[in-house]
């Protein structure tokens, strides 16, 4: 893998060498037009890089891969180097070009560019030496010209590091990727095994004991094992209905439509349902995956406690930002209850509703709160503060 992403880098910045240094090389090429007698032989120049440079980024769009074998990539650099060097003369514009052609071997070869550099370098200083003996300018000129060499080392140095950067930049994006996409399914599995352990699974335990003991009363007890059919048929009906429910809760997922989008369509669907108006009160915000599926499924189980005690008349869903996560409250005007200190004693009176909600607001690390009273209705209040999702779900 790791090779891989030095590839994509390489080949990235390798394009981007080969245009630079094209530019960097017409433009002091152009320059020269001003200071030689001969204008054809700068054109040619010219006309040389740009053909060359169009011909190798073409070849390496088209065949990323080419990075990953440098030897052909240097090669074939090699090649349009020496053709700049014979058509330039060792003029300022291949000297440009050949700093150029250290960075390039830098990208696709790394510190193993040493030797290339050192041949490049030679070949440079050979060419200085040869124009230093035709023009012979002053010293301090000749000593400010001995240096070009070794810009191509230099050059090839810093690409050489740049690419190693970007391919562990590379590394790093793809690690914390898979990481959240692990992470995510992880999630989801989790998730969906509890809610058939929380639904389908208790349910369809019911039906096995039913269903073992069901051949011994046809034996013994008819009137027993005919109330035990009832029972096995009547709990599958209530399994096949427990999944489709949950394959529709999962829907509110879909990423084409927003939260408050889906918890009033949910709202709509219980009114049309029960014939109970629900006034819904809710601000467009987009939590994490997780927390708007607990948040909906607090909000259905709400309702359908409402529907099964409450006699409620109205009943309100509000969902609104705060200054540090999200309110979700469901109200009615309904008989309400006398709410205990301890809510895991609505339990043990078989009031399951009250205590799977605030076990599902923990789940995302955020607090339920029941409001009630004999006569006055009920309010249930959920706050999700922003840094417990965060936690939950890895969002920024």
């Amino acid at each position: 893998m790791v090779s891989t992403d030095r590839a994509v880098a390489a080949a990235a910045l390798a394009r981007a060498v080969l245009i630079g240094r094209a530019v960097a090389t017409i433009i002091a090429a152009a320059a020269g037009l001003m200071l030689v007698d001969d204008k054809w032989r700068v054109a040619e120049v010219l006309a040389l890089v740009a053909l060359g440079t169009g011909v190798e980024v073409g070849l390496l769009a088209r065949w990323p891969r080419l990075a990953a074998r440098p030897l052909v990539a240097i090669a074939a650099d090699s090649v349009l180097l020496l053709g700049v060097l014979a058509v330039s003369g060792g003029d300022v514009g291949y000297f440009a070009f050949a700093a150029g052609a250290g960075a390039l071997a830098g990208v696709v070869l790394g510190l193993r560019a040493v030797p290339v550099w050192i041949v490049q370098a030679a070949l440079s200083f050979a060419v200085i030496g040869r124009v230093l003996h035709r023009l012979d300018p002053p010293a301090e000129l000749a000593a400010f010209v001995v240096a070009f060499p070794l810009a191509g080392a230099l050059a090839g140095l810093g690409a050489s590091i740049l690419t190693s950067a970007l391919a562990r930049y590379l590394e790093l994006s793809r690690s914390l990727v898979a990481s959240a996409q692990r992470s995510a399914a992880a999630s989801e599995r989790a998730r969906l095994a509890r809610e058939l352990h929380d639904s389908v699974s208790k349910t369809l335990r019911g039906v096995s004991l039913a269903a073992l003991a069901l051949p011994t009363s046809l034996r013994r007890q008819p009137a027993l094992a005919e109330q035990l059919a009832g029972t096995v048929a009547a709990g599958a009906t209530a399994a096949a209905r427990q999944a489709r429910e949950l394959l529709e809760e999962m829907r509110l997922d879909v990423p084409d439509r927003d939260f408050a989008t889906s918890l009033r369509e949910l709202c709509d669907a219980w009114t049309a349902a029960t014939g109970v108006p629900v006034r819904t009160v809710l601000e467009h915000l987009e939590p994490p995956i997780t927390v708007g599926y607990e948040l909906s499924r607090i909000v259905r189980e709400a309702l359908a406690n409402i529907a099964n005690h409450a006699y409620a008349r109205r009943v309100t869903v509000r969902l609104a930002p705060t200054r540090r996560g999200i309110l979700l409250e469901i109200s009615d005007d309904g008989q309400g209850f006398a709410v205990p200190r301890d809510l895991t004693r609505l339990q043990t009176a078989g009031h399951f509703g009250i205590v799977g909600m605030t076990e599902r607001a923990r789940n995302v690390g955020g607090e339920l709160h029941v409001d009630s009273t004999p006569g006055a209705g009920t309010t249930i209040t959920v706050r999700v503060p922003t840094s417990a999702y965060a936690a939950v779900d890895g969002a920024p």
